[in-house]
């Protein structure tokens, strides 16, 4: 795949993510990390965006748990 092809599929991915509500958020969570790591894996250096991106779901993702527990 060419770097453009990744290139527009991450945008996709990303447009997608910010325009999805909470609970979606979290169920693409990993299909960005999977789509990281294949770009990663075919040495094309992961935009500090998505990384970014990433994280901020995977915190979204721990603090839902936290919300769901009885105190």
């Amino acid at each position: 795949m060419t770097i453009n092809n990744w290139k527009t599929r991450a945008e996709s991915l990303e447009w997608e993510i910010e325009r999805a509500s909470a609970s979606t958020r979290l169920a693409l969570q990993p299909r960005l990390e999977k789509f990281l790591a294949h770009l990663e894996a075919d040495g094309i250096r992961v935009p500090r965006r998505l990384k970014k991106l990433n994280s901020e779901l995977i915190d979204e993702a721990i603090e839902a748990r936290f919300d769901n527990m009885p105190v």
